[in-house]
């Protein structure tokens, strides 16, 4: 994948995190702290920082139970260690510091 595909892509689950948590009824503030940096910072002030990694084409989420890097496989963004969906892995990771159990991937 080129760069500016990938910046796309990213951007683009970027954007559907805010969208999603939104959507969810979460108690967090989704804020951009640049360019590819996004930041959920929960009512307990912890946080968790979703960012854009172009030279891996990866995604990255820091939170509480740690560092995970997620990669593109034609379909979706997986994690490159055990294969968890991103959206899967933000869920828990959402869930385990908000002390709200929440849903954000899409049912199959």
């Amino acid at each position: 994948m080129i760069e500016t595909e990938f910046n796309e892509r990213a951007e683009g689950v970027l954007a559907d995190v805010v969208l999603r948590l939104e959507a969810s009824g979460i108690d967090c503030d989704c804020e951009f702290k640049g360019e590819g940096v996004l930041e959920l910072e929960f009512d307990d002030g912890s946080k968790i920082i979703l960012n854009r990694h172009a030279p891996a084409r990866e995604i990255w989420i820091a939170a509480k139970s740690g560092g995970y890097h997620f990669r593109f496989d034609g379909d979706h963004w997986v994690n490159t260690r055990d294969g968890e969906e991103f959206f899967a892995a933000l869920s828990r990771c959402v869930s385990e510091q908000s002390g709200t159990s929440v849903a954000l991937a899409v049912p199959n």
